[in-house]
């Protein structure tokens, strides 16, 4: 069977299910889109590892597993989404330390947050994509839409925004680049990402 090659476009509210999100992954040499549903904590550290200006001061658990693989000389090659049974993904990371392959089980939501650490391609069957992948046809500003959606829940996810909260957003706008830079590490480093997305998103105002 012909494998594959998906990149991540991005992550969404699952439409199915209450609280779960669903992360959309590309053909990256077709149209067709692979929706695959995943929990909260799964979809933010994938957000958190595509989002690249903001780094949590302590290693979540798949940055733990990344430290641990590289302290140990492992790498993983890639990862591949190799069944499907009643609407489950089922995944394997191909790893391999001292030139010794080795195929490992794992759910599809921590493979590609794994995938993402190591800067490893993900893919799956020709046949998984002809029986669950979907087309998307929209028009050059409805997909740039979307994007700008995916990047905004992206934001909320970083920013923990997983559980109501009460507190009111604090008002940068008098405050310079420099001073905002200096809040952004300081909310990063007391992992408060709410406020350290609110802060980014100050900044990106006015670049």
């Amino acid at each position: 069977m012909s494998l594959v090659r998906l990149n991540i476009k991005g992550i969404s509210y699952s439409q199915t299910q209450n609280g779960a999100y669903a992360l959309i992954l590309n053909e990256v040499d077709g149209d067709r889109k692979l929706p695959i549903v995943i929990g909260a904590f799964e979809a933010q550290s994938i957000a958190i590892a595509l989002e690249k200006e903001i780094r949590p001061p302590r290693p979540l658990t798949h940055d733990l597993f990344k430290n641990f693989a590289d302290r140990f000389d492992i790498i993983v090659k890639q990862v591949i989404i190799h069944k499907l049974v009643d609407g489950v993904f089922y995944s394997s990371l191909i790893c391999e330390r001292d030139k010794i392959e080795e195929i490992i089980d794992a759910r599809t939501s921590d493979a590609i947050a794994l995938a993402l650490r190591f800067d490893a391609p993900i893919f799956t069957y020709k046949n998984i994509l002809d029986k669950a992948g979907i087309y998307l046809k929209v028009n050059p500003k409805k997909e740039e839409e979307d994007d700008t959606q995916d990047s905004v829940l992206m934001d909320d996810l970083i920013a923990n925004e997983l559980e109501p909260k009460t507190s009111p957003r604090e008002n940068y706008k008098g405050k310079s680049i420099e001073e905002l830079q200096h809040l952004l590490n300081e909310a990063v480093e007391n992992e408060d990402y709410e406020k350290a997305a609110h802060i980014r998103d100050e900044i990106s105002k006015r670049d």
